[in-house]
C-alpha cells in the first residue's frame, strides 16, 4: 500500500492532501509545499552539463489554494557554467499562483585548500538533542506544518522570537517519490517566519510574500536545520532571515518579506 503523501500525481496534475494546508486558512497551502514542487520541476529540466540550484527566488502573488496544481519549468539560459530557469505553479484552470526564478551553476570537482572551506562558527546541537515541537498556533490537527514534517527545536519555541529547529519529512512530498535534497531545503526554508514568530496567529497576520534561498551546497541526510529570526516594523512590514544547516554544517541562507497587520 502506497504511504500517504503531501501530493498525489494524476498525470501532470498534482493533487494536494490535507497535509499540504497551512496555518492561515484551511483552504490554502503552506508555502513550503508548493515551493518544493517548483524545485521538483526545475530539477527535471535537461541541462547541458550537470548543474545545481544555488538560488531560488519565489514570489507568492496570492495564497496558493488547496486545490490540484500543475508545476512547469523552463531554462531561460542553458549555459555550461551558469544557467537560469523559471518555474510556475498554476491551478488546472490556468491561474498562476506561484512563480520562481532559479540560478544554476555547473556541478564539478575543484581542488580547494582546507583554509578556504566553510567552518562552523560555533557548535550547533544536532537533531537528537532537539525537543519535539508542540504546535501552538491554532486548533487544526493536520497540515504541512503538523503532519507532513517532523520538527525538533534546538533553541527557542513557537511564538517566542528567534529560534532554531531541525526539520525532516514525515511523509513523501509526492506519492511514490523520495524528496530530493533541494526539495527538502527549500520546503523547510519557508518555515523561518513561523519558527521565529513573535506574534500570535489569533491576533495578527504576518504572511510572507516571497522566499529567497541561497544554497552553497545541498543538504546531506534527511534533517535540515533553520536558525531563524524575525524583525518587525510598526509600518506593517517585516523580514524573517534564516541560516540553513545539516548535520555537517552550514548550507546557506533564506529570507522572507512579511506583510504584517492586526486581524
Amino acid at each position: 500500500m502506497t504511504p500517504e503523501a503531501v501530493f498525489t500525481p494524476d498525470g501532470d496534475v498534482l493533487v494536494p492532501s490535507v497535509h499540504a494546508r497551512g496555518p492561515w486558512d484551511a483552504d490554502a497551502m503552506h508555502g513550503g509545499a508548493p515551493t518544493a514542487l517548483l524545485a521538483r520541476a526545475i530539477e527535471a529540466l535537461e541541462t547541458p552539463v550537470p548543474m545545481q540550484v544555488v538560488r531560488l527566488a519565489v514570489e507568492f502573488p496570492r495564497a496558493v489554494p488547496q486545490a490540484p496544481v500543475i508545476a512547469t519549468a523552463r531554462l531561460t539560459r542553458p549555459g555550461r557554467r551558469l544557467g537560469l530557469a523559471e518555474a510556475t505553479l498554476t491551478t488546472v484552470d490556468g491561474t498562476e499562483v506561484l512563480r520562481a526564478r532559479a540560478t544554476l551553476l555547473r556541478r564539478g570537482e575543484v581542488a580547494l585548500p582546507a583554509s578556504a572551506l566553510a567552518r562552523e562558527p560555533r557548535p550547533f546541537p544536532g537533531p537528537d538533542e532537539g525537543r519535539v515541537a508542540h504546535w501552538t498556533g491554532g486548533d487544526e490537527t493536520a497540515g504541512f506544518h503538523l503532519t507532513a514534517i517532523e520538527l525538533r527545536f534546538a533553541s527557542g519555541d513557537w511564538g517566542h522570537g528567534p529560534a532554531a529547529g531541525w526539520f525532516r519529512f514525515a511523509l513523501p512530498l509526492v506519492a511514490g517519490e523520495a524528496p530530493t535534497p533541494l526539495q527538502r531545503a527549500v520546503a523547510f526554508a519557508d518555515f523561518g517566519n513561523g519558527l521565529s514568530r513573535a506574534l500570535d496567529f489569533r491576533t495578527h497576520l504576518f504572511v510572507n510574500t516571497d522566499l529567497t534561498v541561497h544554497l552553497q551546497r545541498e543538504p546531506v541526510g534527511e534533517w535540515v536545520a533553520l536558525d531563524a529570526r524575525t524583525d518587525l516594523d510598526a509600518a506593517g512590514v517585516g523580514q524573517a532571515t534564516s541560516v540553513l544547516r545539516d548535520e555537517h554544517g552550514r548550507l546557506g541562507v533564506a529570507a522572507q518579506s512579511l506583510y504584517v497587520d492586526t486581524r
